[in-house]
């Protein structure tokens, strides 16, 4: 049986799985198929490689709209001056906060914090929490 604190390491190793390979076709603009053909973590069960799977496609295939609600939800910032990372953290959670619907939005804003202060900038942690914070009203609304 998986001990919780188990599931919740290797969940967030899938989620950071997904934030480098978004990372990766935001920075260099590889194809969406070829990132997710080499996802190969020896470290992820099968289980957790279709999450990582579903995640990456989830994003990129709503990132118009993920980045719409970073726009209406941190309207000081623009888009493009928010740094790879922070962006890329946001668009995965924004996404398993109000399109996927399995995980708890406090666990996604818990995942996003914790993964902005591992990959951020000293300040991505409280930007990140305060932005999802504010996008979570609307999760409590459907």
């Amino acid at each position: 049986m998986v001990t919780e604190p188990k599931m919740k390491s290797s969940r967030r190793k899938a989620r950071t799985t997904a934030l480098q390979a978004l990372y990766e076709v935001d920075a260099v603009g590889h194809d969406k198929a070829d990132v997710i053909g080499r996802l190969n973590d020896e470290y992820l069960s099968h289980e957790n490689i279709q999450f990582v799977r579903d995640l990456i496609s989830g994003v990129l295939d709503n990132k118009k709209t993920l980045d719409d609600y970073i726009r209406q939800f941190a309207p000081a910032w623009p888009l493009e001056q928010i740094s790879l990372i922070d962006r890329n953290i946001l668009r995965l959670a924004i996404y398993e906060i109000l399109f996927d619907n399995k995980t708890p939005v406090k666990v996604a804003i818990d995942e996003a914090v914790e993964l902005a202060k591992s990959f951020g900038s000293d300040s991505s942690s409280r930007f990140i929490n305060g932005v999802l914070g504010s996008i979570s009203t609307l999760a409590n609304k459907n």
